[in-house]
């Protein structure tokens, strides 16, 4: 089974068994190329869409109808063609001041989660992926924030773009009930090998945060990388 196929498999059954406990579930997702299938099969695949509150990984500070977005990529790949609920969607305004995005996105997640203080939230699932240079989310490997483990979500260039994005933080996407990995492209097998089984070093491996923090972490690599074999959780 394609990595995207048994990715978007894995999100929907666990979205169901937390159907289980709660009314709603909560799913965060991830941009770049790698999903877009995942999108579509979301997109063709009857589920309770109604029940799931949809935020975002991390978006590049640019409008939604950029080609950049990461909204856009999933609106048109999944929500409208699938019908998802508008009212179940919770984007990050990345076409406003990158800090100001990021607070709104805040107070957005803080209001849906009905968090107090400093409490962070927890998603029932989190998708990412990762870059050849290890990074996840919008956390770069030298990026300070790295080391943070408060905060929701924060505005941050990355310097290897020279762009600004809105990211969740560490802490969230150590809190996250499951997450799943979703990595492809035989130039990251390098990253990966190290991301899995080096020293721990997540200022300069990023993905290692969740890796080796996050309670349940599947991995759905393609054939170019699923020698490795991943460890579990």
């Amino acid at each position: 089974m394609p990595p995207d196929q048994a990715c978007a498999d894995h999100i929907l059954a666990t979205l169901a068994q937390a159907f289980e406990t709660n009314p709603t579930a909560t799913l965060a997702i991830s941009g770049g190329s790698s999903p877009r299938p995942m999108f579509q099969r979301f997109a063709q695949t009857p589920f309770p869409w109604d029940r799931v509150h949809l935020f975002w990984v991390d978006e590049r500070a640019v409008p939604p109808t950029d080609a950049e977005s990461n909204f856009k990529l999933a609106n048109d790949t999944w929500l409208t063609p699938g019908n998802f609920p508008k009212q179940n969607i919770h984007r990050i305004q990345a076409e406003l001041e990158p800090h100001q995005a990021a607070e709104r996105y805040i107070h957005e997640i803080r209001e849906h989660f009905h968090l107090k203080d400093a409490e962070i939230p927890v998603f029932d699932v989190i998708h990412q992926g990762m870059g050849p240079d290890g990074h996840t989310a919008s956390l770069f490997p030298g990026e300070p924030l790295i080391n943070l483990r408060t905060g929701v979500a924060a505005a941050v260039f990355a310097e290897k773009f020279k762009q600004w994005r809105i990211t969740l933080l560490p802490a969230v996407l150590i809190a996250a009930r499951h997450t799943a990995m979703l990595v492809t492209g035989a130039d990251k097998t390098a990253a990966l090998r190290t991301v899995l089984d080096g020293d721990y070093d997540p200022l300069h491996w990023p993905t290692q945060v969740v890796s080796r923090n996050a309670p349940d972490v599947a991995w759905f690599l393609d054939e170019s990388l699923s020698a490795l074999a991943p460890r579990t959780k």
